[in-house]
């Protein structure tokens, strides 16, 4: 756990210093840059395309892991729009609350204690 942990930590700084620089550079206009590469149908778009599935499947996953209550929905909008940034500070402070067990980290805990 303690190896995974620091792979969610050393995640959760790349991304966080690499989309500093660029929004240093270019600003913040993702979303025109995001969807305007979908709209050229090039690989550019296709990766994106395929980026943004992975998102939602991650959205699902959190909404699903909270049992689609309301506050469950929020996390997997967070988790939607925030990518792996979100995703990999949202592991990291529920590993700790699970206490490293797995089975409740990708299930939650009333699933995973469910008989």
């Amino acid at each position: 756990m303690t190896a995974f942990r620091l792979f969610l930590v050393t995640i959760f700084v790349a991304i966080a210093v690499y989309t500093g620089v660029v929004v240093f550079n270019h600003g913040m206009g993702l979303l025109p840059v995001f969807f305007g590469d979908m709209a050229e149908m090039g690989w550019p778009g296709q990766f994106n395309l395929d980026f943004m599935c992975f998102l939602a499947l991650s959205a699902l996953w959190l909404s699903w892991r909270h049992q689609f209550s309301p506050g469950g929905l929020v996390i997997g909008l967070c988790g939607f729009f925030g990518g792996a940034f979100f995703l990999s500070a949202y592991l990291l402070v529920v590993s700790f609350q699970v206490n490293g067990d797995v089975k409740a980290l990708l299930l939650g805990s009333a699933r995973a204690n469910a008989n």
